[in-house]
C-alpha cells in the first residue's frame, strides 16, 4: 500500500478527530452571556486545567496535522 493510498483516509480520520474535538470544547460565549447576563464563569477569562486543556491542546495538534495533510495532497495532485 503506497502513501498516496493511505492519505485520503488518514485525512477522514484527521477530520472526525477534529470536528469531535471542537465540539468537546466548552462553549465561552453561553445564551446568556450575548445578553449581558452571565455566572462569572462563562463571561470572563478562565485557566483551561485538566481534560479541558488536553482537549483544547489535542485540537490545536489535530488541526496543525490536518492542515499539513491538506498540503501535501495539494502538493502531490492527489
Amino acid at each position: 500500500m503506497s502513501i498516496t493510498e493511505v492519505i485520503p483516509y488518514v485525512q477522514i480520520i484527521l477530520s472526525v478527530l477534529l470536528v469531535l474535538g471542537i465540539l468537546l470544547q466548552q462553549s465561552e460565549a453561553g445564551l446568556g452571556g450575548a445578553f449581558g447576563g452571565g455566572d462569572g464563569f462563562s463571561s470572563g477569562y478562565h485557566t483551561k486545567r485538566g481534560a479541558e486543556r488536553f482537549i483544547f491542546i489535542s485540537t490545536i495538534v489535530v488541526a496543525f496535522l490536518f492542515v499539513l495533510v491538506s498540503f501535501f495532497i495539494f502538493a502531490k495532485g492527489l
